[in-house]
């Protein structure tokens, strides 16, 4: 992987972990707020979506060595 294609996924891979952080304080704030649960449940979702996409980003930045 090129420096600028690496430079790329750490971008994406902060932009993401923004977006996760915003997505917890919201359904923490539903949580408090007494909102739907079935919403809630959705935010959950799309969270945990963020967080694989997150997970793919990193083993991209990490190679993946066997000692």
């Amino acid at each position: 992987m090129s420096d600028q294609e690496q430079a790329d996924v750490r971008l994406s891979l902060a932009r993401l972990r923004q977006e996760h952080e915003d997505y917890d304080v919201a359904i923490n704030a539903m949580l408090q707020v007494g909102c739907d649960t079935l919403r809630i449940q959705r935010m959950k979702k799309k969270k945990l979506a963020i967080k694989d996409r997150m997970s793919n980003l990193e083993d991209q930045i990490i190679p993946d060595i066997i000692a």
